[in-house]
C-alpha cells in the first residue's frame, strides 16, 4: 500500500538518518565510544525500561520539552538495539521500522482496508482475530483467561502486571465475598513469609514474599486503590524528605547515628507538611 508522503517527511528522514549515523559512529570499532561498544542487547535492557518510566514521568509532568527528550533518549535505544543486531546480520532498523509498519496496516482492515466496523468491539474483535493469525494461534486459544494473563505477566511491570492479573481473574470469579477475606488472606500470607524468612530457603522467602506482595495488590484493588501509583507517590516523598534533611545538614548524611537521622526525619516531615 502506497501512503501519501507528510509535509515534514524530508525532515523527519534526515533527522532520522542523522541519529542512526551518529549510534553506528559510537559502534564503530575506529573511533567509536568504549562504553558503546561494550554493551550488548542483554546490558542494555534495564536502560530500555528506564527510558521507558522516563518517557512515561515527562508525559505525567506536561512538559513538552521534557517529553521530546524523553522520547529522544528511549528512540536511542531501539536504534541502538538494532545497530548491535545488524553488526551480527540479524536485523536492521529499516527492518524494525517496516515490520510495525506493515503490521500496523494488517491490523487495521478498516483504515488501510475495505473492512467495514460499527463500533470499537468489532474492531478488537478483528484485531484479536488478526493478530491470532500471525502468530499461527487458534483464536479459541488466545481468548483462554491463562492466555491473557500470560501475556499480562510477560509484557507489563511486575506492579502493573500484578493488578491487572487480579482484575481480570476476579471479573472470571477468582474473587473473596467481601473485604474481611481479602485481609485474613494478607495476614496468613505475612505469617507464612515470617516463617519462612526465619526457618526456609531464600527460594522459599522469595516465593513467600511475591504472595504477599499479590495479596496487597488484591487489598488495593478491593479498595480500588493504584499501587503502583502509592508506591510512585512514596518514593517522591521519600526523595523529598532526603532533600529536607539534606538542606538541613551540615556534614554526609551517612555520618550521622541512628537516633539523629531519625530526629532529621521527624523535621523534614514536619516542614513538608
Amino acid at each position: 500500500m502506497s501512503l501519501e508522503p507528510t509535509v515534514n517527511s524530508s525532515a523527519n528522514l534526515i533527522a532520522m538518518q542523522h541519529l542512526i549515523d551518529v549510534v553506528a559512529k559510537l559502534r564503530s570499532p575506529d573511533g567509536g565510544c568504549p562504553w558503546d561498544l561494550k554493551q550488548t542487547p542483554e546490558s542494555l535492557i534495564p536502560y530500555v525500561i528506564e527510558e521507558a518510566y522516563e518517557v512515561v514521568d515527562a508525559i505525567q509532568s506536561g512538559d513538552s520539552k521534557a517529553i521530546a527528550e524523553e522520547l529522544g533518549d528511549l528512540l536511542m535505544q531501539v536504534v541502538l538495539q538494532s545497530q548491535i543486531a545488524s553488526e551480527t546480520n540479524q536485523f536492521a532498523i529499516a527492518e524494525v521500522a517496516e515490520g510495525i509498519a506493515q503490521k500496523l496496516i494488517r491490523r487495521h482492515p478498516h483504515v488501510f482496508g475495505d473492512v467495514k466496523t460499527e463500533n470499537m468491539d468489532e474492531i478488537h474483535q478483528n484485531w484479536e482475530r488478526i493478530k491470532a493469525e500471525e502468530k499461527g494461534e487458534d483464536l479459541a486459544t488466545t481468548q483462554r483467561l491463562s492466555y491473557k494473563l500470560k501475556r499480562y505477566a510477560r509484557s507489563l511491570p511486575p506492579l502493573t502486571a500484578g493488578m491487572k492479573i487480579s482484575q481480570k481473574a476476579a471479573a472470571n470469579g477468582f474473587e473473596w465475598e467481601n473485604a474481611d477475606g481479602v485481609w485474613a488472606k494478607f495476614h496468613e500470607e505475612l505469617d507464612e513469609l515470617r516463617h519462612a524468612l526465619e526457618h526456609e530457603s531464600k527460594e522459599n522467602q522469595q516465593a513467600e514474599l511475591g504472595d504477599l506482595l499479590f495479596t496487597l495488590i488484591n487489598v488495593a484493588r478491593w479498595y480500588d486503590l493504584d499501587p503502583s501509583g502509592a508506591l510512585q507517590s512514596t518514593n517522591h516523598k521519600f526523595i523529598q524528605r532526603l532533600e529536607v534533611i539534606e538542606t538541613l545538614s551540615d556534614r554526609p548524611i551517612d555520618s550521622f547515628t541512628a537516633e539523629e537521622l531519625d530526629n532529621l526525619w521527624k523535621q523534614a516531615k514536619e516542614k513538608l507538611k
